[in-house]
């Protein structure tokens, strides 16, 4: 291949264009992004960045003479409005084309809006990119009263985030617990009792009908006639793929744009990897989509290879992290059709782990203040080693003699 355009300049993006080079690729290569800055980490945006023990150069992923020693053109503030497939080519908001004969599409995901009147007000803000952090982290310097919409990993963060700034914090969650669609009760229930203890009001099953202004400043009105006041209003209701740019182009989408196991789109020159695809793993039945930093990486790692015609099928264990005040929860696997949870250890700050199983099979782990458990998972998932409920709720269990013995 003579050139390699890369659309989407974040964590995969990134992956895609040093992979190509450590492969041996050595023809031109082009990676363009939508924000101003280069590459740059997103988990800390809702933690260590908005606590302010970041700056912003802190959180690039590279310094910028990096891309001039890999060859990469960096195209930084820079939109791509159309994708002719026949042609080969994208077309870029100042109207130049560019030509490719591979292309990787790593264009992530962006925030679901707040769908209540008022969403629009000045109060509210989203968290997904930097210049969002900028902006609530200059907020959360004068705000005393926020409000989280949205009772998941990112609005958790920033709530534990806001509460040990001194904000009063309030969370409002759709339904009856916190992280319900993808925590079982036991977890779900310690983190209640540890937001609770460090002072943050929680309000379950409460529906926001509106946005509005009060007399003393902006309230997030409750269907039951709750007005909960607020300087600064964090909706973190989730996000959507950004696969608009490929379903116009006529590639396969659902749920992001849709790849095989070897990251390849629809389209035989084209490859996808990261939060925007809805993708095969060979360690799992189903397709899927995956909102996760190993994801973005080892996906994209896949999709480089496809475009060298080096095929490699994606079959890495999925993991994730959460940090929310002084406890961090690791999760390997996906826990997603378990008819089966075992709590490995009590449920206390100490720590404890969450087996899942179906079948009697395991999917997943999630450690709380366990990284070695969380480490063990790993090891065990990624080997397929058996092990049954029974030994994985009994502490006297050495499960990592399983290994051995596998």
């Amino acid at each position: 291949m003579n050139r390699i355009l890369i659309i989407g300049a974040g964590q995969a993006g990134l992956q895609v264009a040093e992979a190509l080079r450590k492969r041996g690729y050595g023809g031109a290569l082009c990676l363009i992004g939508e924000e101003a800055w280069p590459p740059y980490q997103r988990p800390p945006l809702s933690k260590q960045y908005l606590a302010g023990d970041f700056a912003d150069e802190r959180l690039y992923f590279r310094p910028l003479g990096h891309y001039t020693k890999l060859n990469v053109d960096l195209r930084l503030a820079t939109r791509v409005t159309a994708l002719d497939r026949a042609a080969r080519q994208v077309t870029l908001a100042s109207g130049e084309t560019l030509a490719y004969d591979g292309l990787a599409l790593t264009t992530g995901t962006r925030v679901r809006p707040l769908p209540v009147p008022g969403a629009d007000h000045p109060a509210v803000c989203y968290l997904r990119g930097l210049a969002d952090a900028q902006a609530i982290k200059s907020r959360l310097a004068v705000a005393r009263r926020v409000v989280v919409i949205g009772g998941g990993f990112i609005g958790l963060e920033v709530a534990a985030t806001a509460r040990a700034r001194g904000c009063d914090v309030h969370v409002v969650e759709a339904l009856d617990r916190l992280m319900a669609r993808v925590m079982p009760p036991v977890v779900s229930d310690f983190f209640a009792n540890l937001h609770r203890g460090h002072g943050t009001q929680l309000r379950f099953g409460a529906q926001v009908t509106a946005i509005a202004d009060t007399a003393s400043g902006v309230a997030v009105r409750l269907q039951d006639g709750t007005a909960l006041p607020a300087d600064l209003i964090i909706a973190g209701i989730g996000v959507l793929p950004n696969q608009e740019l490929a379903a116009a182009a006529g590639l396969t989408c659902s749920n992001g744009i849709e790849v095989d196991e070897f990251a390849c789109t629809s389209d035989p020159v084209i490859v996808a990897a990261g939060d925007c695809t809805w993708h095969r793993n060979r360690l799992f039945d189903a397709p899927h989509r995956l909102e996760s930093v190993q994801n973005a990486v080892d996906q994209a790692k896949v999709a480089a290879a496809s475009l060298l015609g080096q095929r490699q099928p994606y079959a890495d264990l999925p993991w994730f992290w959460s940090d929310q005040f002084d406890v961090k929860l690791q999760i390997a696997g996906l826990s997603a059709g378990h008819d089966q949870c075992v709590v490995r250890g009590a449920p206390t700050p100490a720590g404890f782990s969450v087996y899942y199983f179906k079948a009697g099979r395991l999917l997943a782990v999630d450690s709380l203040n366990r990284p070695a458990d969380h480490m063990l998972a790993r090891r065990l998932l990624s080997a397929g080693t058996a092990v049954t409920p029974a030994q994985a709720g009994d502490t006297a269990c050495d499960l990592k003699s399983l290994l051995t013995a596998a």
